[in-house]
């Protein structure tokens, strides 16, 4: 039974990225939607935990807790995550409404004096607290310090101004929302450093019965569903889900459309912290014209992650 509101609340986490992509979204909506639609503001426990890497303490899915908390009480109607962010399975009661068009998905190199990777000395200290680029980073500079970044975008800048790192790896497309593409030295290209499932792409939550009690937001919430965004990382997605995937994890995923229409999914799995460097890379393509296909050729790659010797990786983790 669809039910009536007043108004349309997104519920958002309060840094400026944050609130930048719930502004976007507000902005869509209101193209579209006869009502107000309002924000709001939340800090989660992930904003919250600044003292420990998020493998430590409960994953990225302590970014998107108390925003769900939100949706269930109805203090608001959807919550606008970056899709890297959120875990790889909802909690039953929720559900991915949409997937805007996704910005830059490539990961961005931040440093004042150093052009990019291999212009960086010996010893020199990178800050992440990804292990996904962590991983990444040390197959291939194993010479340098890698060492924990959190906070929230302007922290880790001030941090590297401040002269605690050499230089630090970001995601391209929050400096870009935010207008701060000229921090950007360089980007490494998916051949040289891959993504994470996700990354780049807004993803748009709400009660699984959206559908049925407001019927007008969810029929608006998917005509803002950019179709090629939605089924590349529905694939990416799949080969973290299939394999237990966390921020725990050094997996990456990153899928792009080819010319003939096809989409080519490719996917690294790397050690953990303490473990000897290794780096399992594989890659497969296929037509994809829905979701299921998406996740499909998603589970195909994960089987080929651990043929190739990902399984092992897996143990060892």
């Amino acid at each position: 039974m669809e039910t009536r509101a007043d108004r349309w609340i997104i519920a958002t986490r309060e840094s400026r990225l944050a609130l930048w992509q719930a502004e976007h979204v507000r902005a869509l909506l209101g193209e579209r939607l006869a009502l107000p639609v309002d924000l709001l503001g939340m800090t989660t426990r992930g904003d919250q935990i600044l003292d420990r890497t998020l493998s430590k303490v409960g994953g990225k899915g302590l970014f998107v807790k108390e925003l769900e908390t939100a949706l269930e009480s109805g203090d608001a109607h959807l919550a606008v995550h970056s899709l890297k962010d959120v875990p790889m399975d909802l909690p039953e009661g929720f559900v991915l409404a949409a997937v805007l068009e996704r910005e830059d998905p490539r990961d961005a190199w931040v440093s004042p004096r150093y052009a990019n990777l291999e212009a960086l000395p010996s010893g020199s200290v990178v800050g992440t607290s990804s292990l996904r680029r962590l991983s990444q980073l040390r197959a291939q500079r194993p010479d340098l310090r890698i060492e924990p970044l959190r906070g929230n975008l302007d922290t880790r800048l001030r941090k590297l101004d401040e002269g605690q790192y050499d230089a630090i790896v970001l995601a391209a497309a929050g400096l870009k929302r935010l207008g701060l593409a000229e921090r950007i030295r360089s980007v490494f290209e998916p051949d040289t450093m891959l993504p994470a499932a996700g990354q780049g792409a807004l993803g748009i939550e709400v009660r699984a019965d959206a559908r049925d009690r407001h019927a007008p937001l969810w029929q608006v919430l998917q005509a803002l569903t950019h179709s090629p965004s939605w089924l590349a990382v529905h694939a990416e997605r799949a080969v973290s889900r299939a394999l237990g995937g966390s921020c725990s994890m050094p997996l990456a995923a990153h899928a792009r459309w080819q010319a003939d229409g096809s989409l080519l999914l490719d996917a690294a799995l790397g050690s953990g912290e303490g473990q000897p460097i290794a780096l399992v890379r594989v890659q497969s393509s296929a037509l994809v014209a829905d979701t299921d296909a998406a996740e499909a050729l998603g589970r195909r790659v994960s089987d080929r992650l651990r043929e190739q010797g990902g399984a092992a990786l897996l143990a060892a983790l």
